[in-house]
């Protein structure tokens, strides 16, 4: 590479990154082999327990409940090294001053919300029989770039956990992020297995029209089957 091979002491610096390399990368190697440049790998592997522990203690947060020491354990998995740090600071900040026990739930409130909070919002309103709130929610969606397939695709997903939580409730929800168990358990329950059974039939419906030359306007037919769940919800 010219720009180490003529680099000398007093030029400006040049920091290079790349993703995943092999060792017989020739961008690896040019860096590894070179006198006066520096290889260093950077892994984004979660927090250990110990690394948490640090982090709550540096942001000023005493011991937790095993509910919180779990919620956040697991958000810890989800969330990038760097915006989980920045989550316990700002949960230390929420608290300072504070003596009462963390909560699981103050913790699901200031977690930074997921890509797909937006669509999880469209499918628990449709879950919880929110009829009236499903064209805004879509609206929204729909400007923001959300394709109807997507949206089928998450729909589809989030009912069969609703049934397989309905058909085993001992085995729940245990692939499910932490923060949205508690309230898919109750839809779960709620519904019950035959009425599951019968919003999937409807589900897998408006996913063979979607893919069909149907000329109806995917939108409108996502639209119209999330109404179509909310009216079957129980209520």
């Amino acid at each position: 590479m010219p720009a180490l091979d003529d680099w000398t002491a007093g030029d400006a610096q040049i920091v290079v990154t790349g993703g995943a390399l092999k060792p017989t990368s020739k961008l690896r190697k040019a860096f590894e082999g070179h006198a006066d440049a520096y290889a260093v790998g950077i892994y984004d592997d979660p927090p250990s327990r110990d690394e948490i522990a640090a982090m709550l203690k540096d942001a000023g947060l005493g011991a937790l409940d095993r509910d919180a020491e779990s919620a956040l354990n697991a958000l810890a998995g989800e969330l990038d090294p760097g915006d989980f740090r920045q989550t316990v600071e700002k949960i230390g900040l929420y608290k300072l001053n504070d003596s009462t026990t963390l909560t699981t739930e103050e913790i699901a409130a200031l977690a930074p919300a997921s890509a797909e909070a937006e669509i999880d919002a469209v499918l628990n309103a449709a879950a919880e029989a929110r009829s009236d709130q499903i064209g805004p929610l879509l609206a929204r969606l729909e400007a923001q770039g959300t394709t109807p397939v997507s949206l089928s695709i998450g729909a589809a997903r989030h009912f069969r956990a609703l049934h397989g939580a309905a058909v085993d409730p001992a085995r729940g929800l245990g692939r499910v992020p932490w923060k949205a168990r508690e309230r898919m358990q109750r839809q779960a329950n709620a519904w019950g297995m035959h009425r599951l059974e019968r919003a999937m039939a409807t589900l897998v419906e408006t996913d063979l029209t979607l893919r069909s030359a149907s000329h109806a306007p995917p939108m409108a037919v996502i639209e119209r089957t999330f109404i179509r769940l909310a009216m079957m919800a129980p209520r």
